[in-house]
């Protein structure tokens, strides 16, 4: 069976659980129909000030994470490789980092997503720059490698020297990740960066399949590495980038989504790539609808949960893999 055939319908159907579950109490049938028709007062304002752009923001985050986890691994051919090993998630979270501590997000609604979404762009730039225009994997992981160090020391130093303690918790609170209080104007900031990163990285399910079969013979094939590297790069800094400016840091998900749902593509990274996607989705919707349903007075960080999950499931791919190699 095709994975899309059950992720589809599952993505639907957490897609309307994230808008019908929440503190307000609200009646399906009543919510449904202020949020169709514009009429109900208060309930129009929940439904499509709060809970839409709540949910649309749950499918693409969880997509482009989903799809540049799949895309990242079969590019490094690592099962532990992710999106945030080329250093744009710190260096999106940096940005932000500094729109918060000089007192931009406070003043202009929209400052802090543009500030990480610069953020990411010069990290990329960095990336490509030290990776240099030839530079394989390798090299590629040492630059992300090198720039993650170089931000999260940055990050921490503004957090040591801020005078200001209600900055510091906001920060630290933005960083957990999280979709609560978001407007449709972070939907459609983030969408065309998130639509543009998908497009490069689903285009990459050609040269993946061929570099299965090692770089030697993927060239021989035809596939252009560098232009391979280069879309792969710039997929995903724009998907994630813009993941990371609108809902912080939400990890995991492009770690664990692509094992799960490798064994039902075969491995084939070019089937991997969209069913990534329809998994991711799916991820971060049950995780937000979780949140809201595991401690709703408590504002639970959506990326504390993701972490909580994905970590002990790292720890079993490690386990494994030793299991393997001994």
């Amino acid at each position: 069976m095709k994975p899309a055939l059950i992720l589809l319908p599952l993505v639907a159907v957490l897609f309307f659980a994230s808008l019908l579950i929440g503190p307000a109490g609200l009646g399906a049938g009543e919510s449904l129909a202020a949020l169709l028709t514009g009429k109900g007062g208060a309930v129009v304002l929940v439904m499509q000030e709060i809970r839409l752009p709540r949910a649309l923001l749950g499918v693409m985050v969880g997509a482009v994470l989903g799809l540049s986890g799949a895309a990242m691994q079969g590019y490094l051919r690592n099962p532990l490789a992710e999106p945030g090993l080329i250093g744009v998630s710190s260096g999106a979270a940096l940005g932000a980092v500094l729109s918060l501590q000089t007192g931009l997000a406070a003043a202009f609604s929209l400052a802090l997503p543009l500030a990480a979404l610069t953020g990411a762009g010069i990290s990329v730039a960095l990336v490509l720059l030290l990776a240099g225009p030839r530079g394989g994997a390798l090299a590629l992981i040492l630059a992300g490698i090198a720039l993650s160090a170089l931000s999260g020391a940055l990050t921490s130093l503004v957090l040591n020297l801020s005078p200001n303690p209600f900055a510091v918790t906001e920060i630290v609170y933005w960083m957990m990740g999280s979709l609560a209080d978001r407007s449709m104007e972070h939907v459609w900031l983030a969408l065309p960066f998130m639509a543009g990163g998908a497009v490069l990285l689903l285009s990459l399910g050609r040269g993946l399949d061929a570099l299965t079969l090692g770089e030697d013979a993927a060239a021989s094939l035809g596939v252009g590495l560098t232009g391979l590297r280069l879309r792969l790069v710039l997929g995903t800094a724009a998907a994630v980038g813009a993941s990371v400016a609108v809902a912080g840091a939400v990890g995991f998900v492009g770690l664990v989504v692509p094992h799960l749902l490798r064994p039902l593509v075969g491995a084939q990274p070019s089937r991997l790539l969209p069913a990534s996607a329809l998994g991711g989705a799916a991820m971060v919707l049950a995780a937000d609808v979780a949140v809201r349903l595991i401690a709703p007075d408590q504002d639970l960080k959506l990326g504390v949960l993701t972490a909580i999950i994905g970590a002990p499931f790292f720890f079993h791919l490690l386990w494994r893999m030793r299991r393997i190699e001994a």
